[in-house]
């Protein structure tokens, strides 16, 4: 077999190495030189995506009284971790081999693109904001490679897929968490106020599958970027992702999450509305639901965005002026904003890094 071919077609026609934690020496060289840095980039962007979205994940767990932050973080860290193992690889598929054009990649588009995504990430942590780590690093990635090589560097039909992707997941998160709380307040009427300890039991298990769903999602993010790191360095001849880099990229994302950021559990879990049991076991368990399917399919969508969501809707089903909407309004407006602000800010630094003498 040729260095870095892969053995086989993995989920959803990415190429993985069969039962190999390296693609021959690419281990080893990726821990020299700029590849090391790009690498430590890859895996910090991975950090501080657990770290801004843990929050997302055990906000209704931990403000409807079901569990303490700290037991909560860690349990869900644990599912974290196992969910890239899981449900396969499509995600990374999609923006490694589906987004850009091999040919326009290059060191410096993806050190923007990370730097850019990172730098965005920690000013939404200081503000407290729910923004989207995916968000940022799908802008950041295609603001870059447009600087740096123009339109057409950009594949026209994995856009589209990542952009409806990104578009329509708070859409169905909404709607389903809408439906879901539908559902159980009918049910619930039926039952004395006794119920709220079988919510509290349920909101731990959509709490862990929603962590799974996250980890499968998110951790295939960085995962894209190891693989496509490896490719622009001629370390591998077609995207590939090695096993250590699945591994490396889910322990990025869970020791993020376990160390998590506690400024955000506040605005999704308290600001929006008071959260009930009931309240926190229809949202995560809607906002799981679309997490995961999203990421079977290839769709790189944010866990923050779809959870703020399904609270949202969650909300809105038991009554509309339930939900602080001001509050929404300015999650919303960050959301929004992530996308173009990153793009453009990381068209004009490869652009502005282009034009210096070295």
């Amino acid at each position: 077999m040729a260095p870095g071919r892969a053995a086989g077609p993995g989920p959803a026609g990415l190429k993985t190495p069969a039962g190999r934690w390296t693609v021959d020496a690419v281990a080893l060289a990726a821990l020299s030189g700029g590849i090391g840095l790009l690498l430590g980039l890859a895996l910090l962007y991975g950090f501080l995506n657990g770290f801004n979205d843990s929050a997302s994940i055990v906000a209704t767990l931990v403000s409807s009284g079901t569990m303490a932050p700290r037991q909560a973080l860690l349990l869900a860290a644990l599912a974290e971790l196992a969910g890239p193992f899981l449900f396969g690889s499509a995600v990374a598929a999609t923006l490694g081999a589906g987004l850009i054009r091999p040919a326009s990649l290059s060191p410096l588009v993806l050190g923007v693109a990370l730097v850019v995504a990172i730098g965005w990430g920690i000013g939404a942590w200081g503000l407290g904001l729910p923004t989207s780590s995916s968000h940022a690093l799908v802008g950041a990635l295609v603001g870059a490679v447009i600087g740096a090589a123009g339109w057409s560097a950009v594949q026209p039909a994995g856009l589209l897929k990542v952009g409806l992707a990104l578009l329509l997941a708070p859409v169905l998160g909404f709607l389903s968490g809408w439906l879901v709380m539908r559902l159980m307040l009918n049910i619930a009427r039926h039952f004395t106020p006794r119920v709220n300890v079988v919510f509290k039991r349920g909101q731990v298990l959509t709490a862990v599958v929603l962590a799974l769903s996250h980890g499968t999602n998110d951790a295939q993010k960085t995962m894209a970027l190891i693989g496509l790191l490896l490719l622009i360095e001629g370390l591998t001849t077609e995207f590939t992702v090695p096993l250590w880099a699945v591994a490396a990229a889910a322990s990025a994302l869970a020791l993020g999450f376990a160390l998590g950021g506690y400024r955000i559990i506040r605005t999704l879990g308290v600001q929006i509305y008071r959260i009930r049991p009931i309240h926190g076991f229809c949202a995560q368990g809607s906002a799981a639901i679309v997490v995961l399917g999203a990421a079977l399919l290839g769709g790189p969508v944010s866990t923050t965005q779809v959870i703020g969501a399904a609270i949202i809707g969650v909300g809105s089903a038991e009554r509309l002026s339930k939900v602080r909407w001001p509050v929404a309004r300015t999650i919303a407006l960050a959301w929004v904003v992530t996308l173009p602000a990153t793009a453009l800010l990381a068209a004009g630094l490869a652009r502005l890094l282009l034009l210096l003498p070295f």
